[in-house]
């Protein structure tokens, strides 16, 4: 047992000596080519072996002619230990090296392709995530182009509604100048009722801008279904009577007794956006109605508002929701610069609904689904 013992100490003493002259080597070349470090890896293993080996040899004091083949079996591994490595290294190297010609690719052309062939298993996911990378950023750039062009149209939109009041607004202040109105209280009616319309696109447009900052302050509260259905209903009323449309609220008790955890304020502007806007585009002698329902399955609260304003064209009803549109000059209201329905998709989705559109028979109906409260 002592014999074995003195062995096991010769043993590690020699290994320990390789292992930390191997240490010191991986130090310096720490910023060389991984195949450099295989191969003084491969190197150690082979020295440390021969180190013990060559001690307990000399401890034994073996003949030359043992220690001779020892060390010959012990050069054979070694040879046979750094060509392994090497091509190890090499192979590594050059799959390291496809990956980052692909990673530099990607930062020319903005897209990623995993380079073809077998990879190590750490080298495999670093291009599965440079290849996810490349997606989430595609769909990035997706997303500014088309924020970008719904801002480019915006503006354009904006320009030309500003500048039609303004220059109502300006002739008639030239014509009660010189005096030549002979009615100046119509002219003051209408010089308030353009200062209305633009003090609304401004509104929107300040309501929009703290949407998209994320600077839109909520006081959700508890609140009942009903209570925003009849708000909404009252808030529309004049409106539907002044365009002769018909302002019918359905199905409302259905959701009546369901709580929804929102902002009252809020909800009822996303209401009232959804009832004007189907108000102004039904026709006379036509309906408009609202209701709500309570989705069990999914724990969601949906208010729903329909119009008879004959349907929007199915390639349009993807961008309903963007900001500026206003789709085909039919359905352009009069007032407001197209940012009604944008500001409800934003106040809906921050209280962490979401809203859609669909066409129905002889018209279109706008879905808000809001998660119904504890």
């Amino acid at each position: 047992m002592n014999d074995i013992l003195l062995i096991a100490l010769y043993a590690l003493a020699g290994a320990t000596a390789a292992g930390v002259l191997g240490a010191l080597a991986l130090r310096l070349l720490r910023h060389r080519s991984v195949a450099v470090s295989l191969t003084v890896v491969a190197a150690v293993s082979v020295t440390a072996m021969l180190a013990g080996t060559l001690s307990v040899a000399w401890a034994m004091f073996l003949s030359s002619h043992d220690l001779t083949v020892v060390t010959t079996v012990c050069a054979m591994a070694a040879v046979v230990s750094l060509a392994t490595a090497l091509l190890l290294g090499r192979w590594v190297v050059a799959r390291s090296n496809a990956l980052t010609l692909a990673a530099r690719d990607f930062g020319r052309s903005g897209s990623f392709a995993a380079p073809g062939g077998n990879a190590t298993a750490e080298l495999a996911a670093l291009g599965r995530e440079l290849a996810a990378t490349s997606a989430k950023l595609e769909e990035s750039r997706e997303r500014e182009r088309a924020l970008d062009a719904s801002r480019r149209e915006l503006v354009a939109w904006i320009s030309h509604d500003l500048r039609t009041p303004l220059a109502g607004l300006r002739a008639m202040a030239e014509a009660l100048e010189d005096g030549v109105v002979e009615d100046p209280a119509r002219y003051h009616r209408q010089i308030r009722t353009e200062t209305d319309r633009l003090n609304g696109m401004v509104s929107d447009l300040f309501e929009l801008s703290r949407i998209h900052a994320g600077a839109l302050s909520l006081s959700p509260s508890r609140m009942s279904v009903h209570d925003l259905v009849g708000d909404a209903l009252a808030g529309a009323e004049p409106l539907a009577r002044e365009h002769g449309v018909r302002l019918i609220g359905e199905k409302a008790e259905e959701a009546a007794g369901v709580p929804v955890e929102v902002d009252g304020r809020e909800m009822t502007r996303v209401l009232g956006n959804l009832l004007v806007n189907a108000i102004r585009h039904t026709p006379a002698d036509g309906t408009v109605a609202i209701a709500a329902r309570h989705e069990e399955a999914t724990g969601t609260v949906v208010l729903s508002v329909t119009d008879a304003c004959g349907g929007i064209p199915e390639e349009n009803l993807p961008r309903v929701f963007d900001t500026g549109w206003r789709g085909s000059e039919a359905r352009t209201p009069t007032a407001g610069a197209g940012l009604g329905l944008a500001i409800v998709r934003g106040i809906v989705e921050a209280h962490s609904g979401r809203a859609t559109v669909c066409n129905v028979q002889g018209g279109c109906r706008f879905e808000v689904v809001l998660p119904a409260a504890p």
